[in-house]
């Protein structure tokens, strides 16, 4: 028989709705899917009663955190449901004294968005890698110190801490739980009937290459920036885009770090791996052809960069994400 599996969602005052409902309807379509309950979804605040969400929207809750931590009935996964209302000091005085004791009593320990701040608040996240919304990256670091943090990533998982990036990342987050429960099978099913991907790896990113750096000031060098993505398989060395800019190298490496707050060759390096990514979801090419498209000789190169930048393999990402290949 498979077994029930409780699902805590931990809600307080201005939580982000789709960061509720998304897990929420991941498991109610895992309990479908299989034709049995194997999931039990239940909300906890720090006082039961109604949840503001943003925007205005109340939702019934029925539990308190601290009766599920004092009760008899085993927990399988606690997820806290990010949003504003983590930066609200009395939303979060209320929830995070609460955690502790709701972690001891669950199997995983998770939280989607800025939830991973309230879990790093409660210590919970001390020595293990994480990650949140790319907004609350920052306080994160700073915050925490022993909080291993992994930025611009959709979700990490380290040991039984699963935190995941912003919004609809609680969908990648919950899907990966199914998985973990249940097998690819019915997480891909599921991704299926939601007309999501399939199931983002956890590695990949938020944002495209070109929008995680600032655009240049200097008009030789954003020329620079605009002319590469076209041109990968060129040489793309330092000495070379420097010569293109009409600068000395050393002037603009300099430049180009100062003003995009990227080095050129990680800058070209991530147009690289994006743009093999492309070529992996969209044709049949072999990893070495690709690798050679997008300017590297060698197809271990782009092993070997793939498993840096996305926590992946090259054909572990086109078996997720191809549209032309059969899986």
């Amino acid at each position: 028989m498979v077994p029930l599996r409780t699902v805590v969602l931990v809600v307080y005052d201005g939580i982000q709705l789709i960061e509720l409902a998304g897990p929420m309807d991941i498991f109610d379509a895992a309990n479908i899917a299989i034709g049995t309950p194997v999931y039990r979804v239940v909300l906890a605040s720090p006082r039961a009663g109604t949840v503001t969400v943003n925007g205005g929207l109340t939702i019934p809750v029925e539990h308190t955190l601290q009766d599920l931590a004092n009760g008899d009935e085993d927990i399988d996964t606690m997820i806290v449901i990010g949003g504003f209302g983590v930066y609200d000091p009395a939303a979060s005085a209320e929830v995070v004294p609460e955690l502790p004791a709701l972690a001891r009593r669950s199997r995983r320990v998770t939280a989607v968005c800025a939830g991973s701040l309230l879990l790093a608040a409660a210590g919970l996240l001390d020595g293990y890698r994480a990650t949140t919304h790319w907004g609350a990256t920052e306080q994160l670091v700073e915050r925490y110190p022993l909080v291993r943090v992994e930025p611009d990533r959709i979700y990490v998982r380290d040991r039984n801490r699963w935190t995941s990036a912003g919004v609809t990342a609680s969908i990648d987050l919950a899907l990966a739980l199914v998985e973990d429960d249940h097998g690819p099978e019915l997480a891909q099913l599921i991704a299926r009937g939601f007309v999501v991907f399939t199931r983002r790896p956890g590695g990949q990113t938020q944002f495209s290459a070109q929008l995680r750096v600032q655009t240049a000031r200097t008009p030789a060098i954003r020329a620079v920036q605009n002319w590469l993505p076209d041109h990968l398989a060129q040489d793309l060395s330092v000495a070379a885009l420097a010569r293109r800019a009409g600068m000395s190298e050393r002037n603009f490496a300099r430049a180009f770090r100062a003003e995009t707050g990227s080095t050129p060759a990680a800058f070209v390096e991530s147009l690289r791996v994006e743009a093999a990514r492309r070529l992996l979801e969209t044709t049949a090419l072999t990893v070495t052809a690709i690798a050679r498209t997008v300017g590297y000789k060698h197809g271990e190169t782009l092993h070997r960069l793939f498993t840096r930048h996305l926590a992946t393999t090259p054909e572990r990402y086109r078996q997720h994400f191809s549209v032309t290949v059969a899986e």
